[in-house]
């Protein structure tokens, strides 16, 4: 797959991500373009010089900074491992049910890094995957915050219930999230951009919290509800 932008490059590479080549553009070796070209020379990663057109014509997100990494796919995470690692600490899962943007996708773990969660669980179907359009929006979170991909939410929801973690789905009709007790072992629920959070994932859930919206328009974008929930954790929780 490939890694876009700057930050995402370099983040890749000061987290050792498996990259086999990196595409630079012609003439652009200053500020953080150096930075990575340092640090692919010591890693003994190969560079090549291309033009911008070049890489225009490869870049997946249209967003390149003059930098494409080509690296081995997202490595995801396992749920059981992270449950198993996070079992002594206040822990602080994000779900995201079924998001299919990608720049949704990206900016929510970006907030996540931000906001020290532990993890983020999506589903492997009829959802949004890591790509490079995920990549680049997420600036290079994606190399600090552990991705569990699972093949049943509702599962994946029990589990983390056995493990002593409260669940929270985001919707309109539950109780307001200043009001809401968000300490403690917590997973978010983001549904859907259109469809919202599923039935029987808002069933499975011990709460519901709700955003209060003052305009004409009654919802927000899934990433910034999420942004909004994680830091009103993170102010909880000191």
């Amino acid at each position: 797959m490939q890694i876009e932008g700057r930050n995402a490059v370099l983040e890749a590479l000061k987290n050792e991500r498996e990259i086999d080549y990196i595409y630079i553009k012609k003439g652009d070796n200053e500020g953080s373009i150096n930075k990575i070209i340092g640090k692919a020379n010591d890693m003994k990663i190969m560079i090549k010089v291309v033009d911008k057109n070049k890489l225009d014509e490869m870049s997946e997100s249209k967003n390149h900074q003059g930098v494409i990494a080509v690296a081995n796919e997202y490595k995801y995470f396992d749920l059981e491992d992270i449950i198993e690692q996070t079992r002594e600490k206040e822990s602080f899962f994000l779900i995201l049910d079924e998001i299919e943007d990608p720049h949704n996708f990206g900016a929510m773990i970006r907030s996540a890094e931000a906001s020290g969660v532990d993890a983020i669980i999506i589903p492997k179907r009829r959802a949004c995957q890591v790509n490079a359009t995920v990549e680049k929006t997420a600036a290079g979170a994606t190399s600090h915050v552990k991705i569990a991909r699972v093949t049943n939410l509702v599962q994946a929801i029990e589990k983390l219930k056995a493990s002593g973690v409260w669940v929270y789905s985001v919707d309109m009709d539950g109780t307001q999230y200043t009001k809401t007790d968000l300490k403690g072992n917590i997973a978010l629920v983001i549904g859907n951009e259109g469809k919202g959070i599923s039935r029987l994932i808002k069933e499975k859930s011990d709460f519901t919290v709700s955003i209060p919206m003052k305009g004409h328009i009654n919802s927000l974008n899934a990433s910034v509800a999420a942004s909004i929930l994680m830091f009103e954790a993170v102010r909880q929780r000191g």
